[in-house]
């Protein structure tokens, strides 16, 4: 955030609202002219503040409505076995995301599938294989009050003379 001033900070808010806005309409947005502002959007993707664009599918469009969050409970957390469980549910594509927690279980899963037959398949024959889980509970989303992958874009702080 050091070299972050009001402009990048807005040029991430538009983009993350809109990332396929045009650039002539982004320089628009926040008062620059267009090369400026390319080379600011250009400077935040080397950075990595930017990680990629992306097209939001819907779920249900798609044949894959059922939400699942599962909670994981490994037998021993030390690093060969927390490397071990991380490779196994990389490659599974249902998994949509994997967190690592502390408390009650050791991992959060957010699961999307076409239905529970479907589910059953990457439990049992998935995540039930893996000789270090220990248990898991499932929690099946009924409804979908909110879902965003816009972060809160912080106020520019005044710089330092």
């Amino acid at each position: 955030m050091a070299n972050i001033d009001s402009i990048d900070l807005s040029i991430l808010d538009h983009l993350q609202g809109d990332g396929r806005v045009a650039i002539t309409e982004l320089s628009k947005r926040v008062n620059l002219s267009p090369t400026p502002c390319t080379l600011r959007m250009k400077k935040l993707e080397h950075a990595g503040i930017i990680q990629g664009y992306h097209a939001r599918l819907s779920p249900k469009a798609l044949d894959q409505a059922l939400l699942v969050f599962v909670t994981v409970k490994l037998k021993s957390t030390d690093e060969a076995t927390l490397r071990a469980f991380n490779q196994a549910i990389k490659p599974v594509r249902q998994i949509l995301e994997c967190h690592m927690t502390g408390g009650g279980f050791d991992y959060l899963l957010k699961i999307r599938v076409r239905d529970m037959v479907e589910y059953r398949q990457i439990l049992g024959g998935v995540i039930g294989e893996l000789t270090m889980v220990e248990g898991t509970h499932s929690y099946f989303v009924m409804e979908e009050v909110k879902e965003t992958t816009l972060l809160p874009i912080p106020k520019a702080r005044p710089q330092s003379r």
